[in-house]
């Protein structure tokens, strides 16, 4: 046991440097902070095996995914300066009523076809991959609040990264309603689209705006020396996130679209961008830390037999998934949008899949519906792999080609 605690300490130890030195170390490297973590974990854990993290304590680690994403979300919608509007975020609108179920759809055609997995599970695993992940899709995102890094390829995949691992919740809900059985009841498809879908939806995103917009008032009217601005503690977007993910979810409601609000009406009502930063960067260190832990055990997951013995099957369905099915799918969502082919292509292309597939992979297993574990394991964990090396590598650079040709057409405009 002595001997675990020592392997622990040092293991921290060395995350915690990562985060604060890595990120400087790599400016000009391919590798990325996620490849590097799941390298230490898959090396770290090859040395001293402690169990499969992710099948041993399930309910620790559906905990912890949680919070990683909740604070991610968080920190999302924080660094987001475009006002919100129906023809601002019209991209965002089309990726998530559009794009999202067409993935889905896909996804879960392609299940049936290739895996061999009944309809009720070709639904579920549709449901768990088709959102984008705000932990990993950091490079391609909008910059800190105020900065002006944005351009709509960055805009739109940060506001869907956002938004979009709530909104799958009710694709999850319905795939283990089928995979439950529970669509013996009379009635069950229209509670799912009144009650799953639609209330649920439009009471998350009330309940974030009410809570968001509530803050920030009270901090504006309340005398200046007791405002939350002047205790300069950037922790308060913790706070508020997990405040609002709870009441959220004690309503029965997806807390990750509340948070997700919240930090959105709170980026766009605060007058203080100094402290808007501060907490924004607060709830990004925080995020990098969890993730780097959860993608250590990831890789020491993987070196416990996490994806093994993977079938051709599968890893001809994961990249069909990343490179036929997103693609298509955005490419589609976007007729008619007006909007030019990089976008397009570039939206499109980063359909990062990470800790999002990993809690509801984990979510489901830990409701005791499915057959198989293992093998969502091998499904969900190949895909995530392969995100993690594929647009850690990529982000940088092309990200980088786009934002010259924005500045060139800005330049001419």
């Amino acid at each position: 046991m002595q001997q675990v605690q020592l392997f622990g300490f040092l293991m921290l130890g060395f995350i915690i440097l990562s985060v604060v030195w890595l990120p400087v170390l790599l400016r000009k490297s391919l590798l990325s902070l996620p490849i590097l973590a799941v390298i230490f974990g898959y090396l770290f854990f090859l040395s001293m095996p402690a169990g499969h993290f992710f099948a041993t304590y399930r309910v620790a680690a559906e905990v912890l995914l949680e919070f990683v994403l909740v604070i991610a979300v968080m920190g999302a919608g924080l660094k987001i300066d475009r006002p919100f509007s129906i023809r601002a975020w019209s991209s965002t609108w089309r990726m998530l009523g559009l794009g999202m179920p067409l993935s889905i759809a896909a996804i879960a055609a392609c299940g049936m076809g290739l895996l061999n997995i009944p309809p009720a599970m070709a639904l579920f695993v549709g449901g768990i991959l088709a959102p984008t992940d705000p932990v990993l899709a950091s490079n391609v995102q909008v910059g800190p609040p105020g900065v002006g890094e944005e351009g709509e390829v960055r805009f739109a995949l940060t506001s869907e990264a956002g938004a979009n691992d709530g909104l799958a919740y009710p694709f999850v809900t319905l795939g283990l309603l089928l995979l439950s059985g529970g669509t013996t009841t009379p009635g069950w498809l229209e509670h799912w689209l009144l009650v799953d879908v639609v209330w649920k939806i439009v009471a998350a995103v009330g309940m974030g705006f009410v809570v968001g917009r509530g803050i920030t008032a009270v901090n504006q009217h309340i005398p200046e020396p007791f405002r939350l601005s002047q205790s300069n503690n950037g922790l308060a977007s913790v706070g508020v996130a997990l405040l609002v993910y709870g009441l959220t979810e004690a309503a029965h409601c997806y807390g990750f679209v509340a948070v997700f609000t919240a930090a959105c009406t709170i980026r766009n009502t605060t007058r203080n961008l100094g402290y808007t930063r501060d907490i924004h960067s607060s709830a990004e260190q925080i995020e990098q830390l969890v993730m780097v832990l959860v993608l250590s055990l990831f890789g020491g997951a993987i070196a416990e037999g996490l994806i093994f013995p993977v079938s051709l099957g599968e890893i001809g369905f994961a990249l069909i998934v990343l490179f036929l099915v997103r693609p298509f799918a955005m490419l589609l969502s976007f007729v008619g949008s007006g909007r030019p082919m990089p976008v397009r292509l570039a939206a499109g292309f980063f359909g990062i899949r990470g800790l999002g597939s990993l809690y509801y992979t984990i979510y489901a297993i830990n409701q005791g519906h499915l057959d198989d574990p293992d093998r969502l394991w091998r499904t969900t964990g190949i895909i995530v792999l392969m995100s993690v090396v594929i647009y850690g590598i990529s982000a940088d650079p092309v990200m980088n080609f786009l934002d010259k040709l924005r500045e060139r057409h800005e330049a001419r405009d």
